[in-house]
C-alpha cells in the first residue's frame, strides 16, 4: 500500500447499524482496506448473513462476521462484547452507526408528523432509547475493553442537523399532498452526539482512546426526483452525497493518518452548513 497511514491492516472493527446505507458501505471500505469487521445490526441475522456472505465474496481474505444485537438491550450489547473478548480479544475501532431516522428515501414511508405541536412523543422516547442510550451503552461496553489494552478508537455519527435546524422546505416535494417535516427526535437526539464525543475524548485521552464524530448529509438512495431537485437548490455543491463518498472520511478516522485527532467533527455535507 503507497500509503500505509491509512491502512487498516490488523485492526478490529465494530461496526453498530451495519445493516443500513452508510453501515454496509463502511464495513465494506474497512474490510478493503484490511480490518477484521464485526458488523452487528438489530435485524433477523438471516438478513444480516446475507449481507455478510455478499462481503465475502468482495473480500475473500478478510475475517467478516456478523453478529445481531440490540443497542437498546443492556443484555444483548454484553454478550456482544462477551463474544468479541472471547473471539478476538481486543477492539480497536467502534464505529456508532445504529440510529433510527424519518426516511424520506424512494420506496419508504415518510412519516408525516405534521406539526411539532402535534408530534407524539412517544416517537421521542423510541428514539432516545436507539440514538442516546443506546450509543451510551454501546460505548461504555467498548471503552471497558479499550482501558484493558490501553488504546481505542471510536467513532460516532451525527447529522447536519446536530448542527444546524432543519429547512423544512427541503421536504415540501408536492404542494398536493399534506406537508411533511423532519421530527424532532433525531434533530434532538443526533445534537447530543458532537458534544458526547467531545466529553469522551476529553475524558479518556491520557487512557489512549480517541474519539471523532462524522457528520454525513443528504446521501443519494433513489430518492424522488422531487427532493432531489430542493436538495439542489439548497446545497453549495448543487446535489446529494453519493454513497462512495462517505468511504474516505471513515477509513481516516478509523487509520492511524488521524491519531492526533480526537475531540473533532468531520463534517462531509456538501456545504450544507456552510450558509
Amino acid at each position: 500500500m503507497n500509503a500505509p497511514e491509512f491502512s487498516l491492516q490488523g485492526k478490529i472493527i465494530l461496526v453498530t447499524g451495519a445493516g443500513g446505507l452508510i453501515g454496509q458501505e463502511v464495513c465494506d471500505a474497512y474490510a478493503g482496506y484490511g480490518a477484521t469487521v464485526i458488523a452487528t445490526d438489530n435485524q433477523e441475522i438471516g438478513k444480516l448473513n446475507g449481507q455478510i456472505e455478499r462481503l465475502k465474496k468482495r473480500h475473500p481474505d478478510r475475517d467478516i462476521c456478523g453478529v445481531s444485537a440490540d443497542v437498546t438491550s443492556e443484555e444483548s450489547v454484553e454478550n456482544l462484547f462477551l463474544g468479541i473478548k472471547e473471539q478476538h480479544k481486543r477492539l480497536d475501532v467502534l464505529v456508532n452507526l445504529a440510529a433510527i431516522d424519518a426516511k424520506f428515501d424512494e420506496g419508504q414511508n415518510a412519516i408525516d408528523l405534521s406539526r411539532f405541536e402535534r408530534y407524539p412523543l412517544e416517537l421521542w422516547e423510541r428514539s432516545v432509547a436507539v440514538n442516546a442510550t443506546g450509543l451510551i451503552r454501546v460505548t461504555q461496553h467498548a471503552i471497558r475493553l479499550m482501558l484493558s489494552q490501553d488504546s481505542g478508537n471510536i467513532i460516532n455519527v451525527a447529522s447536519t442537523y446536530s448542527l444546524v435546524a432543519p429547512n423544512q422546505s427541503l421536504y415540501q416535494t408536492d404542494s398536493q399532498s399534506p406537508p411533511i417535516f423532519k421530527p424532532i427526535d433525531y434533530v434532538g437526539t443526533k445534537s447530543m452526539v458532537p458534544n458526547f464525543s467531545r466529553y469522551v475524548a476529553t475524558f479518556y485521552a491520557r487512557d489512549g482512546i480517541r474519539c471523532n464524530t462524522v457528520v454525513p448529509h443528504g446521501i443519494f438512495n433513489e430518492h424522488p426526483k422531487a427532493f432531489q431537485d430542493n436538495f439542489a437548490k439548497l446545497s453549495p455543491l448543487g446535489r446529494m452525497c453519493d454513497l462512495k463518498e462517505i468511504r474516505g472520511p471513515f477509513v481516516f478516522l478509523a487509520a492511524n493518518a488521524s491519531s492526533y485527532m480526537t475531540g473533532s467533527t468531520l463534517v462531509v455535507d456538501g456545504g450544507w452548513t456552510a450558509w
